[in-house]
């Protein structure tokens, strides 16, 4: 075997090894920083009731579409859903990377360069907002009561997330929808390993004073703050 070979194999050897080194570590920070709880102490007057909403991976973040103090209805249409159905009581929010949210509308449609350019922080960001009539806890939704100076807090944490135009308004997506009570806005950051979908809600949870992960990737991290 010559010199050069035995050196590319040995590169290759590393790059393999750091590789493996890198997802192990990356995966059991993830596990311990999910598990360190920040805001341990919260106990909210039940003024505002908001939830966490999984669906498996991702978590939203809901709240009522309505209070005295926001109206989410003036910002996010109604009519920019396929129903267009008024009759609504609840919002959910969730922001990711936009190649992921328009292109992979199941995991059978993703493709290594979507995943790639969101991994790596070389895409975009977009908000997925859907529109509920009604919320039903169980383990993949979470209700958390909060005051209202934390609900005004929350609030300016998801405004400040979207893009908006030159006229302060936020920018729709007209793009295929998941289902008929859904829609999509231009939002700000770049999802990336360390900033995920899953950091963002965990994030949107300290901003309004309520039980979080230190950090995390992943959704279970922020679920496991909320077992029963």
């Amino acid at each position: 075997m010559s010199k050069t070979l035995r050196r590319i194999l040995k590169i290759i050897g590393y790059t393999i090894l750091f590789f493996i080194g890198f997802v192990l570590l990356y995966l059991g920070s993830a596990y311990i920083l999910s598990r360190i709880t920040v805001n341990g102490n919260a106990n909210s007057k039940k003024e505002v009731q908001i939830y966490i909403l999984s669906n498996g991976v991702h978590t939203d973040i809901v709240t009522p579409i309505k209070t005295n103090y926001m109206d989410w209805s003036k910002t996010i249409k109604f009519e920019h859903t396929k129903s267009k159905d008024s009759n609504m009581q609840y919002v959910a929010f969730g922001w990711g990377d936009k190649g992921f949210y328009l292109e992979t509308p199941t995991w059978a449609d993703l493709t290594f360069r979507v995943a790639f350019k969101a991994a790596f922080y070389l895409g975009s960001s977009a908000m997925h907002t859907t529109f509920y009539k009604t919320m039903h806890e169980g383990e993949d939704c979470k209700k958390i009561d909060i005051n209202n100076e934390e609900y005004r807090a929350l609030v300016s944490y998801i405004q400040q997330s979207f893009q908006v135009d030159s006229n302060g308004n936020i920018i729709y997506i007209k793009a295929t929808t998941y289902d008929k009570d859904d829609a999509f806005y231009e939002a700000k950051r770049v999802y990336g390993l360390f900033f995920t979908c899953n950091t963002w809600a965990n994030n949107a949870l300290k901003a309004c004073n309520q039980k979080a992960c230190l950090w995390t990737a992943f959704q279970d991290g922020i679920f496991y703050q909320y077992k029963n």
